[in-house]
């Protein structure tokens, strides 16, 4: 490991089930589903990232124009000398768009996994020898905790992607009121928000026609027989997405094609045809609404940025 980049290993002294226990308990559940943040060991990754250059997914590309267009405005609000701590650091793309602008001391790049974040965060300390690059083994949406010695004048969290929509409103309230006390007094959130739009558009951005989307969704199937043995088939299983309008969101399903059961150490699951595996909810909100979920989680809004054609918003939450 490059001694430029310091590394606090927060994941396995972590409270929590394992990918077995909740593969388990979520294969047990009448509905059968699983947490999206199991969508990220290596190869999920690397299969988000080219998500991210699909022509269907504007998520990224829009908040990467919203961000350049408005660094100044958010460094001016951060003020210099920060912390600055990216959840799900990803390939750290976006984060590079405010780093020159915001100038923080330090960089706390947190990720549930491992190896794709040491690689971000070495090209990270490796392209700015100015910054102080730590980096967080841990999974964010369990538990947060802010490693002693990072510190800066103050800090912020920065959340981009949408990644909150993986939350129903309830538990993005209850995250966002967990990350105000994990961070110091009078930090800030710099967050993106995807915005309710033409259900056309929506569906397209999780069905891209290159089945990127797909892969990374039957990769979950890969993942438990690569780590827990399972000896499932995930060719017998397609990729479904589409948008709810009553609950304001994308789901993702895996669907059975065949009945069929699925083992896991020693557990027997049955699957129905045509019976789902429910594995991802993206929410989509109006700037006010999200406002409002925001503000009873303890923060207001003191910026919000979005494109011309408000397919997409960034947000700057205050807690002081």
């Amino acid at each position: 490991m490059s001694s430029a980049v310091r590394f606090h290993d927060q994941h396995v002294d972590a409270a929590g089930p394992s990918f077995r226990d909740d593969v388990i308990a979520g294969l047990s559940l009448e509905r059968k589903r699983l947490s999206p943040k199991y969508f990220y060991d290596r190869r999920g990754s690397l299969l988000f990232e080219a998500i991210c250059r699909q022509p269907e997914y504007y998520l990224t590309r829009t908040e990467e124009g919203i961000l350049a267009a408005a660094a100044e405005e958010i460094a001016a609000l951060v003020g210099p000398e920060s912390l600055l701590v990216e959840l799900g650091s990803g390939a750290s793309r976006k984060v590079r768009l405010l780093l020159e602008a915001m100038r923080p001391s330090r960089y706390l790049g947190v990720d549930i996994s491992r190896d794709f974040l040491l690689q971000s965060t070495r090209r990270l300390a490796a392209d700015y020898p100015w910054l102080e690059v730590h980096a967080a083994w841990a999974d964010f949406s369990e538990r947060l905790r802010v490693p002693s010695g990072v510190e800066g004048r103050r800090a912020v969290a920065f959340f981009p992607g949408s990644s909150i929509g993986n939350f129903a409103p309830a538990e993005a309230e209850a995250f966002l009121a967990r990350l105000r006390r994990a961070l110091p007094p009078g930090s800030g959130v710099l967050i993106g928000v995807d915005l309710v739009k033409d259900r056309r558009l929506l569906e397209a951005a999780y069905n891209d026609a290159a089945g990127v989307t797909a892969a990374f969704n039957l990769n979950l199937l890969e993942r438990m027989r690569r780590e827990l043995g399972a000896p499932v088939e995930p060719g017998n299983f397609r990729h479904l997405a589409f948008f709810d309008a009553a609950a304001s969101r994308i789901e993702m399903h895996l669907v059975s094609e065949c009945r069929q059961a699925l083992v896991v150490d020693g557990h027997r699951f049955d699957f129905a045809r045509g019976e789902t595996l429910h594995t991802e909810n993206s929410c989509k909100y109006s700037r006010e609404g999200f406002q409002a979920l925001a503000g009873r989680a303890g923060y207001r809004s003191s910026a919000v940025w979005s494109d011309a054609e408000g397919l997409f918003s960034v947000h700057y939450l205050s807690s002081d």
